[in-house]
């Protein structure tokens, strides 16, 4: 009976995993593979589809309320489930062994730092640090590969954006959830069946310009929008954040580089490096280890250029120490020294102690859902 109504009310098979919290990914490799990640592992499930077309059914149900298509000559798609978890779904020709689903699925429960803390995702000194630079209105980009956390740490530093801030968040799906009463939530748009025109994260990065924001919140910058969003973080839209795919601070600055050429400006490369170190503050660096977890491993400063050169200093750094129990352990350290924006910190009222940036002994094995 349950499976019956799974079928007509829910998404079929994979209805109970959707339901499960303590699930942070659901993957459909066909009929009978599909996978799950628990705690940062795959583990692969007894669940089971009919056919080919049982997936192709459970997917059109997906994109239905969202007037998305699928089909042969359209054989992809990204959708949201009402709950905001993300999907993307592929089939044949492109999909050459069946149809594919994998959903990350959106936490019912917004983490707060206090969770990650007690995850050991971070330390009390670098939420400290990080709350003083997000309230002093710093220009902040998160780093890190798939899967990392990026989104997670996203929504937990917009959290100290001061509630009389006018905040405008634009994504690709929306994930963020705020607390503040001022907010203004926009998404992109895919091309609908016909002649409709798609609606990109750059559209609306450049619209948002024309609505007085105070913060600007970038889900992901993933093409020429990052020139847009240096441009804003650089004519008084300052306290913007955002997060970028790259393994590294420096790697992220380089990503960052071929964005911007992405938006098909022909700027030179010295240039760009200029915008990119007057525009960006701080750069996070989230990972995801080898055993599962997620970890902020580099908190690094943006000091400027020297040659044709962004110059970056670390305040606090991840040092792994080796495994305990199949769990890495390690050992946040800050390097000691003070980052130059510390003005603006106290401008703002945060007269950090010389504690926050000389002692982090505390070690720890740690855990971040996404």
């Amino acid at each position: 009976l349950k499976e019956v109504l799974d079928e007509l009310l829910g998404f079929g098979p994979i209805e109970p995993l959707l339901q499960d919290d303590s699930l942070t990914e659901v993957m459909v490799n066909g009929p009978d593979q599909v996978y799950i990640e628990r705690e940062g592992r795959l583990i692969r499930t007894k669940v089971r589809f009919l056919e080919d077309d049982h997936i192709v059914r459970i997917i059109k149900k997906i994109i239905q309320p969202l007037r998305r298509s699928i089909d042969r000559k359209w054989p992809m798609v990204d959708a949201r489930l009402p709950d905001g978890s993300r999907v993307n779904a592929i089939i044949p020709p492109c999909s050459i062994d069946g149809p594919s689903i994998t959903i990350r699925k959106f936490s019912r429960e917004k983490l707060t730092v206090q969770d990650l803390i007690r995850f050991g995702s971070l330390t009390d000194q670098m939420a400290q640090f990080l709350k003083a630079c997000v309230v002093s209105r710093l220009n902040i980009v998160i780093s890190g590969g798939t899967g990392s956390g990026k989104t997670t740490l996203l929504n937990v530093l917009s959290g100290y954006i001061p509630d009389e801030d006018r905040i405008v968040t634009i994504e690709d799906a929306a994930e963020l959830q705020l607390s503040q009463t001022h907010v203004v939530r926009l998404e992109t748009k895919h091309a609908a069946i016909g002649d409709d025109q798609a609606v990109k994260i750059r559209d609306l990065v450049i619209n948002s310009l024309r609505m007085r924001p105070d913060r600007i919140v970038v889900g992901e910058c993933r093409g020429g929008e990052a020139l847009d969003m240096l441009q804003a973080m650089n004519t008084g839209h300052d306290g913007s954040l955002t997060t970028v795919h790259a393994n590294s601070p420096r790697d992220s600055i380089s990503r960052l580089e071929t964005l911007v050429l992405m938006a098909g400006m022909d700027l030179p490369v010295a240039m760009i490096r200029r915008q990119l170190a007057s525009a960006v503050q701080m750069i996070v660096q989230v990972a995801r280890m080898r055993d599962g977890s997620r970890r902020v491993v580099n908190v690094t400063e943006v000091q400027g250029m020297e040659g044709d050169t962004v110059v970056l200093q670390d305040v606090f750094v991840f040092e792994e120490l080796g495994e305990e129990g199949g769990r890495i352990q390690g050992q946040v350290k800050p390097t000691g020294i003070r980052p130059s924006f510390m003005p603006q910190l106290i401008s703002h009222g945060f007269n950090l102690p010389a504690s926050v940036f000389m002692d982090g002994t505390s070690s720890f094995g740690c855990l971040l859902y996404t």
